[in-house]
């Protein structure tokens, strides 16, 4: 990504909030490692040194894109039922982690919170006070179900292929590396399930969610 504007121009109307969204763009197309305050002052047409007006160091930067990433999440809406909340809470990160996957196992790591981490952190907790779950409850459900949703898009974004219609074909061909013989419950759980018309690993989520839901309404 290039920029047309002069450096001049640009240093004038440098300001955080644009440090940042030019840096968050940045870690989209090249991963978090492409992110360098040289780099990010390169793209903005500063010198690097322009940008600790803004962000005082690498680690706040990081903090500042990671509460931009928050600030896309959809948050339980007071009044709404608690399930509906979650699940369109864990469908909102999930789809946004995709967007942007160098954010996955970063998004509680900031010891300096921003407002949008403040307001979804808050939003999350109201709605399952409300919904009557205790404090130690709280805890649970908001630990089991980010170790979910942040553990699920992990994997789903490690999967060797990301395209659900080559799914049974990349499924073959891992079947052809193996002896059927030798692993007889695998190669079941290939040919009849990865390699069926339509699998769509991402199907998964919803299955899995609904699962934790149920525990957690047990537990309340």
């Amino acid at each position: 990504m290039t920029t047309s504007r002069s450096p001049r121009t640009t240093r004038a109307g440098l300001t955080r909030d644009r440090v940042i969204e030019v840096a968050v763009t940045m870690a989209d197309a090249g991963g978090l490692e492409s992110v360098t305050m040289r780099r990010l002052g390169t793209e903005l047409g500063v010198e690097a040194m322009s940008l600790y007006k803004h962000v005082a160091n690498k680690g706040a930067l990081l903090d500042g894109m990671i509460d931009r990433v928050h600030s896309e999440v959809t948050l339980p809406v007071p009044g709404t039922p608690w399930r509906r909340a979650m699940q369109r809470r864990a469908t909102s990160i999930r789809e946004v982690l995709a967007r942007h996957p160098w954010a996955n196992g970063r998004m509680a790591s900031s010891t300096s919170p921003g407002p949008a981490t403040l307001r979804h952190h808050d939003a999350v907790i109201g709605s399952l006070r409300v919904a009557g779950f205790s404090l130690v409850q709280v805890a649970h459900a908001f630990s089991a179900l980010d170790a979910y949703i942040y553990g699920f898009a992990l994997v789903e974004s490690s999967l060797p292929v990301d395209d659900p219609a080559r799914t049974a074909e990349v499924a073959r061909d891992m079947a052809q590396g193996f002896s059927m013989a030798d692993y007889p419950h695998l190669a079941e759980f290939t040919t009849e399930h990865l390699m069926r018309p339509g699998y769509d690993y991402g199907k998964e989520f919803p299955f899995g969610l609904d699962v934790l839901l149920d525990g957690l309404e047990r537990s309340r």
